[in-house]
């Protein structure tokens, strides 16, 4: 997608990428910083969302930036006081992988996705005593535990979690019918 988007950039703002990076190294603003440098995309220039994270990473790999790896932003979810709740993540990411060969998890700051024709849990360090799955059903079964939600990720439900005890068979019975109507 980020491709498309910087093939794009001088049709939709008027400037090639490299005119937005001589643009952004001007400024003064740190190319590190991406949320300053999305923000003074938006406010100086009207600069259109994707287009702002777009120049945003350009110009901080152009700073020396290196994107973290997947694994880089699970571990660093599971840090300091949330570390304890790390043995939680790996008992449900063990199960959602094991769904099938066409799931794929990806790295987010809060959040850890996985996803299949397109995004079906979502596992969060929610707070230091509790991980939420958020799972997302286009028909949501009928459970107690479920509970309405926005989040994380593109969760329409979540679960909360305190303890790999709590990743039981109804659990990974509702992961799998997520899986399911997501495919």
């Amino acid at each position: 997608m980020m491709s498309a988007v910087i093939g794009s950039l001088a049709d939709r703002t008027g400037r090639s990428l490299e005119e937005w990076l001589a643009l952004v190294d001007a400024s003064g603003i740190d190319p590190l910083d991406q949320n300053a440098v999305r923000r003074w995309l938006k406010s100086e220039h009207g600069v259109p969302q994707n287009s702002q994270w777009a120049i945003a990473d350009a110009a901080a790999r152009a700073a020396g930036w290196v994107r973290p790896g997947v694994e880089d932003y699970i571990d660093s979810q599971y840090r300091g006081a949330k570390a304890a709740l790390r043995p939680i993540y790996d008992a449900l990411a063990g199960a959602i992988l094991r769904l099938g060969d066409d799931v794929s998890v990806e790295g987010r700051g809060g959040y850890t996705p996985f996803v299949r024709a397109r995004q079906f849990a979502a596992v969060a360090a929610a707070a230091r005593d509790r991980v939420d799955l958020g799972l997302r059903f286009t028909d949501p079964p009928a459970s107690g535990r479920l509970q309405p939600s926005n989040g994380p990720g593109q969760a329409t439900h979540k679960i909360a979690l305190r303890s790999v005890a709590d990743v039981d068979d109804e659990v990974l019975h509702l992961v799998r019918l997520a899986y399911d109507q997501n495919g």
